[in-house]
Formats: structure tokens, C-alpha cells, sequence
């Protein structure tokens, strides 16, 4: 299995998340001689007798000093495989919005719990989160089997209670799998652990080197946002016109018929340059300059789509909210709205729920959204946009709102209301 896998991990604080993290990093040695140094001094410096692993990913100071998780750390690890994009994001139910950026792009997360403990209310919080980001696939970490003497009942009561759990969130059964583990100990996390015999599942470092990634980027239709004109107007390129940006989804070739929106100007690609050279084609996340046959007001903040599969254009939305400002949002509120290169004035049209994370179910009509909440709204744009639900292309299916005064990030959004895909509690 080959290609790139980003994945997230997620869990209670003190279940472990940043231990495994760095296991997984000294398991496929992914860890610098001098970085594993420093972490064996610290390690002294805090009386222990072995390395303390999760100082591999804790980078923050007053991390480091109350041993939690607090900002998102990404790690990036590869194996002979696959490589790797990890996100360890927060525990504390104060820092869901982290959880949310680190989560937003993961194709798998990995949800550690306690296996003394089992499935708790954070664990439960987590899941609904990931499956209101339409995270495909989950790894549940029972972490910490060591201290529970490698006790199959024990694993076996918590992997079905998460399952059942996991189930009433839209996941089908194929798409979780739960393994016991020990990160600190290294059960089960790169190497098969003799102290689990009666499990017969993959490790977890294999899991990850083996589970499909779905859906391809490059198998959707092609978004292309503008980011940039180019016109050298020099004697080499006196009538030179491209338009430079990354592939957000899809490919792209030469001859392939193309529509500007939100202008509807159909026309097709006469060829894709980058500073090496014309390609033949092009795909996801790869940054290119596409020149078109016809000579066409494009601008930055225009998409260049599929013809055959064009995003809708609309000037209303319904979508849903991770709020991470501590300015309350409410109904009438006029905000801006950020979607790919191109940036709009919205208004707020109606506060439609929100995620009661408490409950694990929705409440219609809030009256506000306060930071870490999650809620569904209705915006209506000052001029309209090229949009595609968010499960279908996340690249495109994603805005950020801004604060029109000083220009900071209010929320992160996802086009499509969400919650629709949860059954818990409801």
C-alpha cells in the first residue's frame, strides 16, 4: 500500500495520545539522535528510569509543564509503505476547536482510551466530533493493557461498547477496528506483543501501512482556485496569461474543457506549466499554472471546474460552525466569509442547532454559539460563490468566517449541515 495517510489521534486527557504518538516515531525511527538525547535528559531531569516518549510530541512549555496536550502538534513519520501526516490534538473539552483543525483533513483517527477506565463521556464527545467531520475511519487505542494484565474480557467489553457507539454515528462496522495496545510499552503498536495472544488483528503501525484511503483527491472533479494572474508582457511572453494556484481536488490535462465560475465562462486548457516545465497532467495538491485557450476576465478568487462536474454557484448556504472566538455568534450577525482564494461579506441568516456535547444529540434554534460549539447556520452571501458540500470535497467544501472589523478567524466551516449524520442521542 503506497501514498500518503493523514490521520489524527484524539482521546481523554492522560490516556496516553502523545506516549503513542512518540512510540509510533521511535518505533519507525522517524527520531533524531540529538531529539532523542534531549528527551532522555528531560526524562531524568523528571526522575524517571525510562525515556518519556510523548516529549517527542509535547513542544509547548506549559505542556511540557502539566504533561498535557494543549496546541495541535503535527508529526510527519513514514514507513518502506506509506507516509504519514499525524495530528495529536487536545484531550480537554476546552480545546474541542484544536481538536477540530487537527481532525478537519484526517482520512483515519485514532481514539485512545484507558483501558482501566473504558469508554467515557470525552471518548463519546470525540466520535461525534470525527463523524461530524466525516473522519471515514477510527482506530479505537485501548491503551494501557499492561496495567489491566492483558485482560481479554476486559478489551473485548470495551471494543463492543465503542462499536455500538461508533454505529449509531453512521460508522459502518469495516471502518473501525479496535486493538490493544501499550504505548509505553510498545504492545501491539509497531511489533506484536506476546502478552496478547488471543488477539488476532493487525498492530496498529500495520493497520495504518495497509488501510484504503478513500476517497483519491485526484479521482474528483477539478477545483482549481485562482490564486495569482501572470503576465510577464516581456519580449520571451509578450502575451503570456496564466493563472497560478494548487490543484485543491481532481486532475487536470491539456485539452480538457474547463468552466470559470462564479462567471459560467466555459473554455478549454490549452496547457499546465510549473517552473520544470509543461506537464501532461496534473492532480491534487500539486501547484501549477494553467493557461487557457480563450483570453478571459479571470481574477483571483475565481475557480476554474470541471465542466462536466461544476461545483453550485449560490449566494446562500446552509452550513456547519466550529466556533473558535470568545465573541459569542448570533443570529444577524455580518461576518466574512473565506472560501479558497476569494473572500465575501455573509450575514448570519438563521442559527439553525447546535451540538450539545453534553448529551451527544442537537438543539434547534440556540441563540448563540459560544467558543468550542458546534452549530449548523444559514448565510447569505453578498455575492455568490462557488461551493461543493463538504463530504463530497473537502478542499472546497471548507470556509473560514472572519471578523470584518480586525480581520481574526471566527470559526471554521463546512458547507452541508452535519448533523443529519448523527443518531446518538436522538
Amino acid at each position: 500500500m503506497s501514498g500518503l495517510l493523514r490521520l489524527a489521534t484524539a482521546g481523554s486527557v492522560d490516556d496516553g495520545k502523545s506516549t503513542l504518538v512518540g512510540r509510533l516515531l521511535y518505533d519507525t525511527k522517524s527520531v533524531l539522535a540529538d531529539q532523542l538525547d534531549a528527551v532522555r535528559r528531560a526524562s531524568v531531569d523528571r526522575g524517571l528510569s525510562t525515556p518519556d516518549l510523548s516529549l517527542l510530541v509535547d513542544g509547548l512549555r506549559s505542556e511540557r509543564e502539566q504533561g498535557i496536550t494543549i496546541d495541535v502538534a503535527y508529526r510527519y513519520f513514514a514507513t518502506p509503505k506509506r507516509s504519514f501526516v499525524l495530528a495529536d490534538t487536545p484531550g480537554h473539552v476546552q480545546y474541542t476547536r484544536n481538536t477540530v483543525t487537527g481532525a478537519s483533513t484526517a482520512q483515519l483517527a485514532v481514539l485512545l482510551v484507558d483501558a482501566r477506565k473504558g469508554v467515557v463521556e470525552q471518548t463519546r464527545r470525540h466520535a461525534a466530533v470525527l463523524a461530524l467531520l466525516g473522519v471515514p475511519r477510527l482506530v479505537l487505542a485501548v491503551n494501557k493493557v499492561d496495567l489491566i494484565n492483558y485482560d481479554e474480557a476486559s478489551f473485548t467489553v470495551i471494543a463492543k461498547e465503542f462499536g455500538a457507539h461508533a454505529s449509531s454515528l453512521g460508522y459502518e462496522e469495516g471502518s473501525v477496528l479496535a486493538i490493544p495496545v501499550s504505548a509505553l510499552l510498545g504492545d501491539n503498536v509497531a511489533t506484536r506483543s506476546e502478552n496478547t495472544p488471543w488477539y488476532q488483528g493487525p498492530t496498529l503501525l500495520k493497520h495504518l501501512e495497509n488501510v484504503p484511503v478513500a476517497p483519491d483527491p485526484h479521482e474528483a472533479a477539478f477545483r482549481f482556485p485562482v490564486q495569482y494572474v501572470i503576465r510577464p508582457r516581456t519580449a520571451e511572453f509578450p502575451d503570456y496569461r496564466g493563472y497560478a494556484g494548487q490543484i485543491a481536488a481532481g486532475t487536470v490535462r491539456p485539452g480538457d474543457e474547463v468552466v470559470v465560475l462564479p462567471q459560467g465562462l466555459r473554455t478549454r486548457v490549452d496547457s499546465v506549466d510549473t517552473p520544470r516545465g509543461a506537464l501532461q497532467e496534473a492532480g491534487a495538491g500539486s501547484s501549477v499554472t494553467v493557461l487557457l485557450t480563450d483570453e478571459l476576465d479571470i481574477s483571483r478568487g475565481d475557480l476554474i471546474a470541471s465542466a462536466e462536474q461544476p461545483p453550485e454557484v449560490t449566494d446562500e448556504l446552509t452550513a456547519t460552525l466550529c466556533w473558535l472566538s470568545s465573541k459569542s455568534l448570533r443570529q444577524g450577525a455580518r461576518v466574512l466569509l473565506k472560501h479558497g482564494t476569494r473572500t465575501v461579506q455573509a450575514l448570519v441568516d438563521d442559527l439553525r442547532s447546535r451540538f450539545d456535547e453534553q448529551s451527544l444529540s442537537t438543539v434547534d434554534e440556540p441563540r448563540s454559539l459560544e467558543l468550542n460549539e458546534i452549530g449548523g447556520v444559514r448565510l447569505r452571501l453578498s455575492e455568490p460563490l462557488p461551493l461543493d458540500d463538504y463530504s463530497s470535497s473537502p478542499r472546497t467544501g471548507a470556509f473560514l468566517v472572519l471578523d470584518p472589523g480586525d480581520g481574526d478567524t471566527l470559526a471554521a466551516g463546512l458547507v452541508g449541515e452535519r448533523f443529519s449524520a448523527l443518531a446518538c442521542g436522538e
